[in-house]
């Protein structure tokens, strides 16, 4: 039902409370689309982000929140079909992922497997100001807005038609684990069968272990905090252990705790979805000679440690780094989430707050605190 205005929260900077605010129901010409978002998970980034560790400027005001799943409310008429030529509807779900890769610059023409690393991407709930009109552009809002002419990298995703959109809100962090499994994959550095040690129990290390799992990997092991909510749900999802660093503080004493558990040798890949900097260096250690770590987890800058480069070429390691995903990648986790949906506990991971200042408060500090796993603002209960 058309509104007069939609509420929007915005963030002033670094340790901000949320601020809602109304804007007028935008016009929506021919190439456009206005979205009711029905579920929006807050991200590890968001939380950094707001701690300060982004290490580029960013247009404060604006709306944090890319983790979105909508249904299109309005749309021009010659808005017609997603990004993978599925035909666009009034009423069709969809999902927009945050880095929309433009298609026209150096790594999108000459790179496109590298064109996560975009010149001049499109990112929703980050680079675009609140001050910009119609001011719709992230998902801690009731709509979001899309425009292919005002933003011709914009990408749209259609969900399945019987997807709940919680689900499909974890359709863009499930992608981002997936990419970083195929980068090993490509390298040569994981296979069917493989043992697997995921370091973070937070969504993306929950989400790591249930993608390992669907790509073949035949034991995975987490490592994190603490053991209600996230461990506990991290066995759910198929860890055959876990290791507390609440409980097990020494980090030799994890090594070792990590290399009884899979044989002695160590694992065959390892990968960092904690976003610690400490996680590399213990890490490795973690590793068969000869195996593959995969860096994902630090997607924001909070900082550096020390760390001995010699292990890396004692231990014959792959190491890679893996950054959010590509515009072909999204389908991947749609589908994973479509073909996996009974299989895993997905739902479980959310813990859902109502869209207002508290409620947005409470979701970006109870994630803070680690009190949930995936908190996932909810503006429109009646959608999800």
């Amino acid at each position: 039902m058309r509104n007069s205005t939609i509420r929007v929260a915005t963030f002033a900077g670094p340790g901000a409370e949320p601020v809602i605010r109304s804007v007028r129901w935008p016009q929506v010409p021919k190439h456009a689309a206005l979205i009711q978002i029905g579920a929006c998970g807050v991200c590890g980034t968001d939380l950094h982000i707001l701690k300060g560790h982004w290490p580029k400027p960013l247009p404060w005001p604006f709306t944090l929140g890319h983790e979105l799943g909508g249904v299109i409310v309005e749309k021009g008429g010659e808005f017609t079909e997603d990004f993978m030529g599925k035909k666009l509807a009034v009423g069709s779900k969809v999902m927009i992922p945050p880095l929309m890769p433009c298609g026209q610059c150096y790594y999108c023409v000459h790179y496109p497997q590298q064109a996560n690393k975009c010149l001049t991407p499109v990112y929703y709930g980050r680079y675009l100001g609140f001050d910009k009109a119609p001011h719709l552009w992230g998902g801690f809002a009731e709509y979001v807005y899309v425009d292919l002419d005002m933003l011709p990298g914009t990408k749209v995703y259609k969900l399945p038609d019987d997807m709940p959109l919680r689900l499909g809100a974890l359709s863009e962090p499930l992608t981002s684990c997936i990419r970083a499994f195929n980068r090993a994959v490509r390298a040569g550095g994981f296979s069917w069968g493989n043992t697997v040690v995921i370091q973070g129990s937070g969504p993306i290390g929950i989400l790591a272990i249930a993608a390992a799992r669907e790509m073949g990997a035949g034991r995975v092991i987490c490592v994190g905090a603490p053991e209600q909510p996230r461990l506990k749900l991290a066995r759910k999802f198929g860890a055959e252990a876990t290791v507390n660093i609440e409980e097990v503080k020494d980090p030799d004493e994890r090594i070792k705790r990590v290399r009884d558990i899979v044989g002695g040798f160590g694992a065959d890949l390892v990968m960092d979805c904690s976003g610690h900097p400490s996680a590399g260096p213990e890490g490795i250690e973690m590793l068969r000679d000869g195996g593959t770590y995969v860096e994902m987890g630090q997607f924001t800058d909070a900082g550096a440690i020390a760390t001995s480069w010699h292990r890396i070429c004692a231990k014959d390691l792959n190491v890679l780094g893996s950054w959010a995903f590509t515009a072909n990648d999204l389908p991947l986790g749609v589908d994973m989430l479509d073909r996996a949906r009974d299989k895993y506990p997905w739902l479980d991971m959310q813990t859902l707050y109502p869209f207002d200042e508290d409620g947005v408060s409470r979701a970006v500090k109870d994630a803070m605190a680690m009190k949930t796993v995936k908190s996932t603002i909810v503006p429109w209960p009646e959608l999800v």
